[in-house]
């Protein structure tokens, strides 16, 4: 039997429609109102600057490890702009932006990384999972999400984020199955920032994209200039509408880069050169949109004062919060207490109770609670 070509032959097409020069392909512009322009703009700039308040109040001890999103402000903003309220957001550990726009107070996301479980706690009315820090494990789940919204003819899309290192995972490869087979109403975003922690993409993968998986599961795949907020915006758009008619998922590959550490703990000197870091600075998302609003004067007078102002209000109420109570960690765990942790839960509040009567005795103030504390946490490495 002679070879022939199957049909069809699959191609990834690749979309850009403000490049890092400015350059705007007006045939492909998004037909997006100036207000909404506006509040991505602010969006992405929230994001940025709450990133590097963050990494002060780290450094400070005031909160714990956390992985900055630096650089990937549009391939976030772009993508979960196009959800509904209603619909399912589904983070990794990155989405420090697209949690904040879809209403995760900022002051719940310094008290998660500052080690209490409230602040990973969604609001009973969100439709957002909680940050996932295990690699691609939050994929699964999502799909879990969409297949049950399909079997309850619910109007719902979910939106699934991870790095490119999730790529590597099993989760992804299962997922991406599960997904196309059940043709379940999906979209995977995938933000390939070029870096697994120390691994380069070349390390990762033979494949020329990331975003040619998708075709072994039998649906779409595109790859996006992940700096292009249009670009993004446009291609996610397209994709929730797809999954939102019962046309099934899609995977959205953002080429980006991620111009800070990897987490705090984090030192990126050490694998990567800084002509590289440079290269990709010239490609920033936030210089870029900028520039295009500035074109449409749509900029804001005042706006980063605004924001600043924000973040500080936040700070000021993270920090007033009460300390957590330590007798949590026996919560949450088992339907049951177990005698043995029953035990454990007793021994422990009776030392608290006979150290707060200690200090009063001697008349010492009480521990101060973590958040008030200048000095390493022990999260940190």
């Amino acid at each position: 039997m002679p070879r022939r070509v199957l049909d069809p032959q699959f191609v990834i097409e690749h979309l850009s429609i403000l490049d890092s020069d400015g350059n705007l392909d007006t045939a492909l512009e998004p037909d997006i109102a100036p207000a909404d322009l506006k509040r991505l703009y602010r969006a992405m700039l929230l994001g940025r600057r709450l990133d590097e308040r963050m990494v002060r109040l780290q450094r400070q001890g005031r909160i714990g490890t956390f992985a900055p999103i630096k650089g990937q402000e549009a391939s976030q903003m772009g993508s979960v702009f196009t959800l509904r309220p209603t619909d399912w957001m589904v983070p990794s550990f990155r989405e420090t932006a697209a949690m904040i726009y879809r209403g995760w107070p900022i002051e719940k996301v310094l008290l998660l990384f500052a080690g209490s479980l409230e602040g990973g706690r969604p609001a009973p009315d969100q439709h957002d999972l909680p940050i996932t820090v295990p690699v691609a494990t939050q994929l699964p789940h999502a799909v879990g999400l969409a297949y049950a919204a399909q079997y309850r003819e619910d109007n719902v899309v979910v939106m699934a984020y991870f790095g490119d290192g999730a790529t590597s995972e099993g989760d992804f490869h299962e997922a991406l199955n599960f997904a196309g087979v059940w043709h379940v109403p999906i979209v995977f975003v995938c933000q390939n920032n070029q870096w697994a922690i120390s691994v380069p993409i070349k390390k990762q993968t033979h494949s020329r994209t990331l975003a040619q998986k998708a075709l072994a599961y039998g649906f779409p795949g595109i790859q996006v200039d992940g700096n292009d907020v249009l670009a993004v915006y446009a291609a996610s758009r397209e994709a929730v509408e797809r999954a939102r008619a019962g046309e099934g998922p899609t995977l959205i590959e953002c080429v980006t880069y991620r111009l800070g550490v990897h987490t705090t703990a984090d030192d990126p000197t050490k694998y990567r050169s800084e002509e590289e870091v440079k290269a990709w600075e010239q490609k920033d998302p936030l210089t870029r949109f900028n520039a295009y609003l500035q074109k449409k004067n749509l900029l804001e007078e005042g706006l980063e004062e605004q924001i600043d102002a924000e973040i500080a209000a936040a700070v000021q109420r993270f920090e007033a919060m009460a300390a957590a109570d330590p007798l949590t960690i026996f919560d949450h765990v088992y339907a049951e207490l177990p005698p043995h942790l029953r035990a454990q839960k007793e021994e422990l509040r009776e030392r608290l109770e006979k150290d707060v009567e200690r200090r009063a005795d001697e008349e010492l103030p009480p521990p101060l609670p973590m958040r008030g504390q200048r000095k390493t946490s022990r999260w940190q490495n």
